[in-house]
């Protein structure tokens, strides 16, 4: 009995040390413990097995994940001090690709997975629905497919649950309305369809919720007036119908509230800015709303941004909006508002008020009246300001210059008339400029090339006039320029053609723009659209517009151009060409039968000549015109054009002349015009006491008469030019006077030799020929 007293106190004493021991070890040397035992435990598994269905890795985020390094200690991995489990995996934005593996449903001490910002593919696993810690999920910006898991709805511990920005289908499972804690859910910019789930309304903790960018239908389930907690409500570009849903009236936290585009109708109460005391964005673009923008929004005192175009809104601007000192963004463009009256505007000097305000949009409504001066009093910090397609009237404010940060101003299609103020130059940062379809008149203000800034400037379909400003040319970063329909006089100038960065539209047509194309249109190497059409302008069209290799649509019609059609071979990118009514003669360059884009091609109305191409374009009837050159022949059948005359079998004219002429020169020239006496023995006459031979005075009449037969090509490009012919014919007369004086006593007098050349030159070539 001792013994076995004796024996239990030492094994009690071993034990107590052996627990002691493996304790403080445990402190000193944690990893080497942790490592011993749960090295190969289920985590481990799961995330080697997650890491196996990775296809991409360029960064080699994952290159950790490997047997020398502990699992908890691996790149985006994260496990719980007491049992060294995992508890967060953050793999966000790392680049990855491949699938989610079914394995990290066995991590189940998760609470944190987030896989967002990379490209994952195909489904969500449906275990992951075994993660009953889980707390946030953030799958969004991947390219998940199929359903969201219904047994999702088993996470119970789930507050985040983010998966927008993918491609998942199907309907929202109404499963989810028992994750009774969540705080944020977001399935927006995905392929959702079917109608809300009436179970959301359970979820009273939720805060957030964005389910815009689907396909969802139907109406707005009154249970979501449960949702008392909810601040931010996205469910934009949807086909949600019915009136504004009465469920939101009772949603009084709610700070975001976004609707647009979809199918509601109906009005909003006149009370509606009462239930919504902490409303900051409210978004109804897009609908079929109607009735008058309720007054009492303006209780809404934290209200930053109205957005409500596209709608069917009438009557006014309320007045009370001046009180919104935090607005800073009011879009009513495209609704019903105003009656044309003459007190339409008045609501600009309320808004003199807003201090803050950024954007000002009332465009394409009724509002009349003149343009109040007020409108320069807005707040400095105005970046955008569009009051077009009203009827408004009045003139342009010299001190529109006080909104020093605009950088859209766009008052087009009004009955503003007047001039344009040279003030508008010190708007520094403006970027586009939209005074098109108005009434003003006068020039264009110089100072426009004060603003280096501009991208767009619109001015057509006014009446301006006077030449366009060179200082245009300081806008190096312009990229459309609208002219027409005006009065404009003058010149181009270079300086507008050298702007490279011209890229959508040159549009200077219908005025009265006069003189050459400038060579400097070939700077225009980006540009797509070049109308020059209905103007006064002359001279030969530039070779340089073979530079503009990205143009697409070029219209030089009822001008004064002349000379050759340039090849434009370098077109590659042409599908519209409109040079008709201009006084272009010639032949038609083959080389436009080979641009393998153009679509349209207009050369009616000008002198041309000679055989239409068959190929390319030309060989649709319904895409070419050539009406109006009477000297054209050939084409396809359905331009009805006269048949080209048939050349000599074996080759041309002016191919036989020139082959036959050593045999039949004698025969060619008339010996009677040589000289002034009767045509006697002829080696005599010419042979200056038999010192010039019949071989010599041949060799001279055929070296003439082949100048001659190159001054006859059909072709302009085939002709020797005027001045090449005078140096040809005074190079042969020297070379026959040489041989003269070099074995003759007597020379040829010089008179004599122009009568011979004039004699040969005027033969008629092609009449003798046999």
């Amino acid at each position: 009995m001792e013994f076995h007293v004796s024996s239990l106190s030492l094994l009690f004493s071993l034990t107590f040390h052996a627990i002691l021991f493996m304790v403080i070890f445990n402190f000193s040397f944690p990893n080497y413990v942790s490592a011993a035992i749960v090295r190969n435990g289920a985590d481990e598994l799961a995330l080697l097995a997650f890491k196996s269905e990775i296809t991409e890795d360029p960064d080699g985020v994952l290159d950790s994940w490997n047997a020398t390094l502990h699992f908890c200690n691996w790149t985006g991995v994260e496990c719980g001090l007491k049992h060294q489990r995992v508890s967060s995996l953050d793999l966000r934005g790392l680049n990855l690709a491949g699938s989610v593996s079914p394995h990290v449903g066995n991590l189940s001490f998760l609470r944190v997975l987030d896989l967002s910002d990379n490209s994952f593919h195909g489904a969500i696993p449906s275990e992951l629905g075994h993660l009953f810690r889980l707390q946030t999920m953030n799958l969004s910006y991947n390219l998940l497919r199929g359903e969201i898991p219904a047994n999702l709805s088993h996470c119970q511990s789930l507050i985040n649950l983010i998966l927008d920005h993918n491609f998942l289908e199907q309907h929202i499972p109404p499963q989810l309305g028992s994750l009774t804690k969540l705080v944020m859910l977001y399935l927006k910019n995905n392929n959702l369809t079917g109608t809300i789930p009436a179970s959301i309304g359970n979820l009273t903790a939720l805060q957030q919720l964005y389910i815009s960018y689907n396909d969802l239908e139907g109406e707005f389930p009154d249970t979501m007036s449960q949702l008392r907690n909810l601040i931010s409500l996205g469910m934009s570009w949807n086909s949600i119908s019915g009136e504004f849903p009465p469920a939101l009236y009772n949603l009084s936290s709610l700070q975001l509230m976004g609707l647009s585009f979809n199918k509601f109708r109906g009005s909003l109460r006149p009370d509606i800015g009462l239930y919504f005391p902490n409303l900051q964005r409210l978004y109804l673009a897009n609908n079929s709303f109607t009735g008058s923008i309720p007054a009492s929004l303006s209780n809404c005192s934290e209200l930053l941004q109205l957005d409500i175009p596209e709608n069917y809104f009438t009557g006014n601007i309320p007045l009370s909006f001046g009180n919104l000192q935090n607005l800073f963004w009011l879009n009513v463009l495209t609704n019903q508002l105003g009656s044309g009256a003459p007190g339409d505007l008045d609501f600009i000097t309320s808004l003199t008020n807003c201090q803050n305000l950024e954007f000002l949009d009332i465009a394409e409504n009724h509002f009349g009246g003149m343009l109040p001066d007020s409108i320069t009093n807005l707040s400095t910090s105005l970046t955008r300001l569009l009051v077009g397609q009203n009827m408004i009237h009045g003139t342009i404010p010299k001190n529109i210059s006080n909104l020093v940060n605009l950088t859209v101003l766009s008052i087009k299609e009004t009955y503003i008339s007047g001039t344009i103020p040279d003030s508008i130059g010190k708007l520094s940062n403006l970027k586009n400029l939209h005074f098109e379809s108005n009434r003003l008149t006068g020039v264009i203000p110089s100072s426009l090339g004060n603003i280096t800034g501009l991208l767009y400037i619109f001015l057509q379909d006014n009446n301006l006039e006077g030449s366009i400003p060179a200082s245009l040319g300081n806008c190096m970063f312009l990229q459309r320029l609208e002219f027409s329909k005006n009065k404009l006089t003058g010149a181009i100038p270079k300086e507008i053609m050298s702007l490279s960065s011209l890229s959508i539209v040159l549009n200077m047509s219908q005025n009265f723009l006069s003189g050459p194309l400038p060579e400097e249109v070939g700077n225009l190497t980006n540009l797509a659209v070049l109308d020059l059409s209905d103007n006064k302008l002359s001279g030969r069209i530039p070779s340089t517009l073979g530079n503009c290799l990205s143009l697409e649509t070029l219209y030089m019609q009822r001008n004064n151009f002349e000379g050759e059609i340039p090849a434009f071979t370098s077109l590659k990118n042409i599908q519209y060409l409109d040079i008709s009514s201009n006084n272009l003669s010639g032949h038609i360059p083959k080389s436009i039968a080979e641009l393998s884009t153009l679509r349209y091609l207009n050369l009616s109305f000008n002198h041309l000549e000679g055989e239409v191409p068959v190929e390319g374009v030309f060989a649709d009837a319904t895409a070419v015109q050539v009406l109006g050159n009477a000297k054209l022949c050939g084409g396809i059948q359905g331009l009805h054009l006269q048949p080209c005359p048939r050349q000599a079998p074996g080759g041309s004219k002016k191919h036989i002349a020139l082959k036959r002429l050593p045999d039949r020169v004698m025969d060619i020239v008339d010996q009677s015009a040589l000289f002034d006496e009767e045509p006697g023995d002829l080696m005599e006459v010419i042979g200056y006491e038999g010192q010039c031979s019949r071989v010599e005075l041949t060799e001279f009449l055929i070296s003439v008469l082949r100048i001659g037969v190159k001054c006859s090509g059909e072709a302009p490009q085939d002709r020797m030019n005027m001045r090449q012919v005078v140096t040809d014919l005074v190079s042969v007369r020297e070379k026959f006077k040489g041989k003269s004086t070099h074995k003759g006593k007597h020379q040829k007098p010089d008179r004599e030799v122009n009568i011979l050349v004039d004699s040969i030159v005027s033969t008629e070539l092609n009449s003798r020929v046999p």
